[in-house]
């Protein structure tokens, strides 16, 4: 299968179906993911285990960051959103905390009128830095994709040995619904097992976990590209409507991608 590997610090623009004109940023190496999952749907493909990548310095970031912004600026271009995404888990950085407030201090000088996203796994929010630094961005996007423990190690692979859902839903809390919940929903069979999120029984699960962490907005979707486990199947937007329902009449914001 192909894979998608970001080879540069800054890339895009491109037009993201839940945030808008796009622009991404990179804190992972160039050359291989790192990630602290190894999610069966994820376009960068699996970890390279023992392989070490190159992670930018601060100052690099900042510098390939202005030269965008401000190259964008003279051109009059339009952007919605800049976007912590790349190869793997940003929040992994070890300058995280100092990156995120570069990126803040430019956005204001650049585009002060768009709005900074993190798309992270939670797995980090046992930094208090970490923490911290997604509290001070407008879109924190913190993933989640099943409320029971079986099910998420089967679709996220996570790396940590230790690594539950419940340890996740309680670093979640402290934000105080500060935070934009992303789920995944997909079907199919990984090594003979069948993984399926969508089942009343995940979705109830589910729909508890959403209740105790209480996010501001839940951002809900389906597979979009190749994956690299390739048994698994698209739910189609009507089902994901559906669930999206049961949530709203909750008083929940939900959007279906």
């Amino acid at each position: 299968m192909s894979t998608i590997l970001f080879d540069s610090i800054i890339f895009g623009p491109i037009k993201s179906r839940r945030l808008g004109v796009s622009l991404g940023v990179n804190l992972l190496p160039v050359n291989v993911k790192l990630c602290s999952f190894d999610c069966i749907y994820c376009e960068c493909g699996a970890s390279q285990r023992g392989v070490v990548g190159k992670q930018p310095m601060r100052e690099e970031v900042r510098n390939a960051l202005r030269e965008t912004l401000s190259s964008m600026h003279q051109k009059g271009e339009h952007l919605d959103v800049i976007t912590f995404a790349g190869n793997g888990e940003p929040t992994l950085h070890h300058e995280f905390k100092q990156v995120i407030e570069d990126t803040i201090a430019l956005r204001d000088e650049f585009f002060p009128e768009v709005k900074i996203s993190v798309l992270s796994n939670a797995t980090m929010l046992h930094r208090q830095d970490v923490v911290e630094a997604l509290n001070r961005v407008d879109n924190n996007i913190l993933k989640l994709d099943a409320g029971v423990e079986e099910t998420a190690a089967l679709i996220d692979v996570p790396h940590q040995p230790h690594y539950s859902v419940a340890s996740t839903v309680e670093r979640m809390k402290q934000f105080n619904g500060n935070f934009i919940l992303q789920t995944m929903f997909l079907r199919g069979t990984v090594d003979g097992k069948v993984v399926d999120n969508t089942t009343e029984q995940e979705v109830e699960a589910w729909i508890d976990v959403v209740k105790q962490i209480n996010p501001k907005k839940i951002m809900i979707y389906s597979i979009d590209r190749e994956t690299p486990v390739q048994t698994l199947e698209k739910v189609s937007k009507e089902e994901m409507t559906v669930i999206a329902e049961r949530l709203r009449q909750l008083g929940y914001v939900v959007d279906v991608a």
